[in-house]
Parts: C-alpha cells; structure tokens; sequence
C-alpha cells in the first residue's frame, strides 16, 4: 500500500519556480543610472587619451614623412623606430583601457547584482520556489502559469524597498 501512495504523493507535488528578465530587472534598479553615467565618464576619459595618443602619433608621422628625404639614413631610421614604438604602446593602451573599463563595469555593477541576488533569494525562499529562471537571451521560450510565475514586479518592488 505504502509503495502505492508514494509515487502518488509525490506526484501530486507541484514544483513551483519563478522567472525574470535578470537584465531588465538590472536596468530598472535605481542605482543603474549612475553606474552607466560613471561608466560613460570613464570611457570618455580613456577616449579623449586614446585620441590625444593618436593625434601625436599621427603629427609626427607627418612631420616624418615631410623630413624623410632630408635625413640621413641612421637618423630616418631612428625616427621610423621612434613611430614603431610609439604605435606600440598606442595599441598597448588601448588594450589596457578596454580591460580597465571592463573590470570597471564588473566592479561597478557588483553591488547592484549582488542586491538583486539578495531580493532573489528572499523572495524565492518567502514563495517556496525550487528555483528562478533568468529568461534573457530567449532561455525560457514558453512557460506554463501553472507552475512558473513571473515575478519580475515582485523583484522590483523588494529592491526599491
């Protein structure tokens, strides 16, 4: 009787599970506003220096290129030496400045990932869920309603508390 009324019990179980769009939630946080605006100075600052590198690569490659008939050979090979290095470490900061500003950005939205983790858990554990599915990049096509609720308004409210 009892290997009977098990399966059947168990069955009768539902599981329960929210989902969300992790990044939309993400972007409605109020703090998201002044990480992107952080974010966009950043890059604005390494932008300015990345071009402010250009341009003196390119005046002296034109002040190069204007003097090169002029030069003796070891001098006009010192200068194109000069240029080779200098294009070197343009292209070496420019490498840097995109995985600064990338460890900037983690860095910068950790606490607001971390909060949304939080509210998460609070309301996944409140609400009895066995799990919550992240729904970004189309991972959760269909979901019925009667096993998984859409909690995205719950969230938002938790975080805004």
């Amino acid at each position: 009787m009892l290997a009977i009324l098990l399966p059947a019990a168990a069955a009768a179980q539902q599981v329960k599970f929210g989902y969300l769009s992790y990044d939309k939630v993400l972007n409605a946080m109020p703090e998201h506003e002044a990480v992107e605006q952080n974010l966009a100075s950043l890059k604005a600052q390494y932008e300015t220096e990345t071009k402010n590198a250009e341009k003196e690569f390119n005046e002296k490659y034109e002040a190069f290129l204007d003097g090169r008939d002029e030069l003796d050979r070891p001098i006009l090979m010192k200068r194109q030496a000069e240029l080779q290095e200098l294009l070197k470490k343009n292209a070496a900061f420019k490498r840097e400045a995109a995985r600064l500003l990338s460890q900037a950005e983690a860095d910068m939205y950790a606490p607001l990932r971390s909060k949304l983790d939080g509210a998460l858990k609070k309301i996944g554990s409140e609400r009895g869920y066995a799990f919550i599915l992240n729904t970004d990049g189309n991972a959760l096509p269909y979901v019925s309603s009667l096993y998984g609720e859409d909690i995205t308004t719950l969230v938002l409210d938790e975080i805004r508390k």
